[in-house]
């Protein structure tokens, strides 16, 4: 008998037992949920009755998994803005990097952050200003095949 319970969620549909049950399990019960299946499963008199007893039969949706990040998500994006890279926001958050690498992807986030050889940007708009891919070799001193590759980089 648990007296502090005023709200429960059932998973099947409602008989007359099962009231009976209900209402001896929880003397203070006000409200009970259920799934719009399981409502339109329930007899109306049922419904009517449970009304009358002050006891209030309504349709929720408690569909899918509960996330389990807690809002941790945001703080590994956050970290990962911040030029942090992934080892080390495991390590700081403390979990595992894969988990890390997890939450990263869902937030579609992008790697633009860790230090590269070559400043991409830099040969991109030279790419734009109108120079060949040798030019821009030339003019900053990196190999071809470098260029060509940041140049066909999606």
């Amino acid at each position: 008998m648990d007296e502090d319970v005023t709200t429960i969620h059932i998973t099947k549909a409602l008989s007359s037992s099962m009231i009976v049950e209900l209402i001896e399990e929880y003397p203070n019960l006000s409200m009970i949920t259920c799934s719009p299946s399981v409502y339109n499963r329930t007899s109306k008199t049922y419904i009517d009755a449970l009304e009358q007893l002050d006891i209030e039969v309504e349709k929720k949706y408690n569909w899918g998994a509960k996330s389990q990040t807690e809002g941790i998500e945001f703080e590994v994006l956050k970290l990962s803005n911040d030029g942090l890279k992934p080892k080390e926001i495991a390590e700081k958050l403390n979990m595992t990097l894969n988990r890390v690498y997890y939450l990263l992807r869902k937030s579609k986030a992008t790697f633009d952050n860790r230090k590269r050889k070559y400043n991409h940007t830099e040969i991109k708009n030279l790419k734009a200003d109108g120079l060949s891919a040798k030019e821009i070799s030339e003019k900053l001193d990196i190999p071809l095949r470098s260029v060509y590759y940041i140049l066909n980089k999606k």
